[in-house]
């Protein structure tokens, strides 16, 4: 059986629980995150990340699956982020293997599907993580430029702490959701789904990927850090001329009560 396997991103989040109740399949694996199904030897993975894959189903029956699964996404807002997989089930094989970039599977291995699909998952995941990484990178670039420019921020108070929440829960969607340095327990024991799941790793170039994002992370980490640095000397400052003032016009004060006596 050769296919397809394709990936799609769909929201910004799904409800495993409602998805759950509503789908009538075969389910094989599920949990709070994620939800693997299969169908007549066509496989359904759904992820809590708003990422949905598919293999065995052609295009009219991927469309009536998003209509079932849109009423349980949260922020509904398919983009163009999706990649595909060529993939082949064959009855007779025994081993699981990777052959220019094609994976070929035992029609039984079960697991091995659902690691593969795992993994293009988290590749369209990686893709819309990069994108929102990318645009905090872009908007805290422009305040250091405005600062380099005009040797002040143009940033501060509320927005700069909009801005510091929205990266920060960037990063904590990027770190719940994608496991690329952690195997799936399925292959601690098996070899064989060890050596598909490196295998699939290095197609996906997921590690270096990840690694790109968590460091444009940092360098934003630090360029906010710095911003915060600057607001607060800014308000100590003020703090201090404000002082600075009260006490002036105390001893002026002083001075006048001082003349009139």
């Amino acid at each position: 059986m050769a296919s397809e396997a394709s990936a799609l991103h769909l929201a910004n989040s799904i409800n495993i629980s409602a998805c759950k109740k509503a789908l009538d399949k075969e389910l094989i694996v599920g949990d709070r995150d994620e939800l693997f199904y299969s169908d007549a030897s066509r496989y359904l993975y759904i992820f809590r990340y708003g990422v949905v894959s598919f293999f065995g189903y052609t295009e009219a029956e991927v469309s009536q699956l998003l209509k079932e699964i849109e009423p349980y996404c949260e922020e509904w807002c398919p983009s163009d982020i999706n990649e595909t997989m060529e993939m082949e089930l064959v009855s007779d094989r025994e081993r699981a293997t990777i052959e220019n970039e094609k994976v070929l599977l035992p029609k039984s291995n079960i697991e091995g599907i659902r690691l593969a699909l795992l993994h293009l998952s988290q590749s369209v995941a990686l893709d819309y993580y990069a994108g929102l990484s990318e645009q905090a990178m872009k908007e805290t670039r422009e305040h250091t430029t405005y600062l380099e420019e005009k040797g002040k921020l143009d940033i501060g108070g509320k927005k700069l702490k909009r801005h510091i929440a929205k990266v920060l829960n960037i990063n904590n969607q990027i770190s719940e959701n994608l496991y690329i340095f952690d195997s799936h327990e399925a292959v601690w024991e098996d070899l064989e789904l060890d050596q598909l799941d490196k295998g699939l790793k290095q197609i996906f170039d997921l590690k270096e990927r990840y690694r790109n994002i968590k460091e444009q992370g940092y360098v934003i980490k630090e360029n906010l850090s710095l911003f915060m640095n600057i607001m607060d000397h800014r308000e100590s400052s003020r703090l201090e001329w404000i002082i600075i003032i009260l006490i002036l016009v105390e001893v002026v004060d002083l001075f006048i009560m001082r003349l009139i006596s």
